[in-house]
């Protein structure tokens, strides 16, 4: 019998969810646990999603268990866990068919519903040796757990929800305001709480191990955190009014510059970015804007760069004008990909894992319009150059505010 298509995609689904595994770890180390899956449970199938064996139970991502042998056909009908710590001793289920069918004493599993109130699965564990599962530590991560899978699932249906809007949007004018809403509160929110909730973890008394797991998934929302803000950028600048830019003098444009250059230094702590920054004479402009355009050009460096050759970065500011240069080493970008370079959703096939959606450098070449700037790029066999030049004083000395938004 085929897979339902439904199905399957609930599997890719979880697939992409890069904390899965480490999430299904945390669970079997913090419980003794040796077995450790995500489950799809329908009203007809129980399929694996993701798995964690180490007892060769038999089962791998897409496997199949017949439903009515499982105890998750009736923690979906009832909407509430099962946690046994020792069956031979449970009252309820000493006599149940399931342990005795696939040979555990010890046993949880915890339902996974989305925000929305739609039961998805379970996120189950088991052993053939008794464990101590009812206590409030235990039944407190997996019930965590199973809200951040099921607030990772609506994230992804958003995501994917976004993109199908935002084709609409350029036709129909009606879903603008709706897009931008979507973005700004259907997405930021569940991921404020799958961050909020990371954040809760590293705060616990955990393992060295344990510990760089957390931290991992917190890198995570904070590539989906930014993916979300580039794309409302995108939303803003195309779709709706346009994002206001605020044009200040006064300001450290070099401190935050350089504040960039050392936070990509960290991410990035196998790379060498040499960097330069000398500003003669004051820049009136958007400070945190130039910041974002600053990463999101030495990003792409790094991201897209030969990993063997440094990464230069230089800023200046003189009579000429401002001028950002970040040039990396590395096969040349294809003649026939430069006049799209700057054009959201470019894919670049690269397989990189920072890919992301293609709008980094979008938004980079909006910030420069909106500072009545531009960004040249020159790309040979010996390096691949993004240049920024812009004026030093921006539009009316008399205006503070003004809107990013695509030329023409």
């Amino acid at each position: 019998m085929s897979m339902d298509i439904s199905v399957a995609n609930d599997i890719s689904a979880i697939g992409r969810i890069e904390s899965i595994p480490f999430i299904l770890d945390l669970c079997c180390r913090n419980t003794g646990l040796r077995f450790a899956a995500v489950a799809r449970v329908t009203d007809t199938s129980w399929t694996a999603c993701a798995v964690r064996d180490e007892i060769q139970f038999g089962l791998v991502a897409g496997g199949e268990l017949d439903l009515k042998t499982t105890i998750c056909d009736e923690i979906r009908a009832s909407g509430k866990g099962v946690i046994i710590d020792q069956v031979s001793d449970d009252p309820i289920f000493c006599e149940h068919h399931t342990p005795r069918q696939y040979g555990f004493q010890s046993y949880i599993s915890i339902p996974i519903v989305r925000p929305n109130g739609t039961f998805f699965g379970t996120l189950c564990a088991l052993d053939p040796e008794p464990a101590k599962l009812k206590t409030p530590e235990v039944i407190s991560m997996f019930e965590g757990f199973s809200q951040l899978i099921g607030l990772h699932l609506d994230a992804q249906d958003r995501i994917a929800e976004s993109t199908a809007a935002l084709e609409e949007a350029g036709k129909e004018g009606a879903y603008r305001e709706q897009f931008i809403a979507i973005l700004g509160h259907d997405l930021r929110n569940p991921l404020a709480s799958i961050e909020a909730g990371a954040r809760m973890l590293s705060k616990a008394d955990i393992k060295p191990r344990e510990s760089t797991i957390v931290s991992r998934m917190l890198e995570s929302c904070s590539r989906m955190s930014g993916l979300v803000s580039d794309m409302l950028d995108l939303a803003r600048g195309r779709l709706g009014k346009g994002v206001p830019l605020s044009f200040r003098e006064g300001h450290d444009l070099e401190a935050s510059l350089g504040h960039v250059i050392n936070e990509l230094r960290m991410i990035h702590p196998d790379r060498t970015v040499d960097a330069a920054i000398v500003l003669g004479v004051p820049v009136k402009c958007d400070v945190p804007r130039i910041a974002q355009l600053l990463s999101n050009l030495l990003g792409n460096a790094l991201s897209h760069g030969d990993p063997r050759k440094p990464v230069r970065v230089t800023a200046r500011s003189d009579s000429d004008g401002f001028v950002i240069d970040v040039a990396n080493g590395g096969d040349p970008i294809p003649a026939e990909r430069l006049p799209t370079l700057f054009a959201p959703f470019t894919d670049r096939n690269t397989g990189s894992a920072h890919d992301g959606l293609g709008l980094g450098l979008f938004i980079a070449g909006e910030i420069a319009s909106a500072h009545n700037g531009r960004i040249k790029v020159t790309s040979t066999q010996d390096e691949t150059r993004f240049t920024l030049i812009m004026p030093c004083s921006v539009g009316d000395a008399s205006s503070d505010e003004a809107l990013l938004s695509p030329p023409g």
